[in-house]
């Protein structure tokens, strides 16, 4: 297995829970940085990185992940393998349910991106975080289906393994 780098932004402490969680499905030796304690370099450091992020107000990125994410020109991810989690409510945000990972993927989008996911089996009205019908990464929504998570989990690194070792 590759070195991998996994950064996560958080405000409620759920998608350090979940960073913790493909950790371990991963099977890395890194653990998961608050990205709200590292600097660009740090995140530069590593070819394969897990970037995750909760989904805050009204379609918006995780504050430390908005603070940051200027610091970044999309050139930067150039030849990085790149995986994406997003964490949303799609009932109480249905409009802009984990909008958080067209934000991330904005920047990383001239990387090797992998591990888009299905929309099925989610209920919501609309998302900026779609292409070809897909999410851009991993959408887990623990307000509304936490039920549902370990199983998405595992499918997602299951799927995205291949690409990491």
């Amino acid at each position: 297995m590759k070195k991998i780098g996994i950064f996560y932004g958080t405000d409620s402490g759920n998608t350090h829970t979940i960073a913790d969680l493909i950790a371990k499905k991963l099977e890395v030796d890194t653990k998961p940085m608050d990205v709200s304690k590292v600097n660009k370099q740090q995140i530069l450091e590593y070819d394969y990185l897990i970037l995750a992020s909760s989904t805050y107000g009204y379609g918006d990125l995780q504050s430390d992940w908005e603070d940051m994410i200027d610091a970044f020109d999309a050139k930067d991810f150039e030849g990085k393998t790149i995986a994406l989690v997003g964490l949303g409510d799609q009932d109480t945000y249905s409009d802009t349910f984990c909008d958080c990972l067209y934000y991330l993927y904005e920047k990383v989008k001239l990387g090797n991106v992998v591990g888009k996911t299905s929309i099925e089996g989610y209920s919501f009205d609309s998302t900026k975080s779609l292409e070809d019908g897909k999410f851009l990464g991993l959408v887990l929504d623990e307000d509304n289906q936490p039920e549902l998570t370990q199983e998405r989990i595992e499918k997602w690194v299951a799927e995205i393994k291949p690409f990491f070792s």
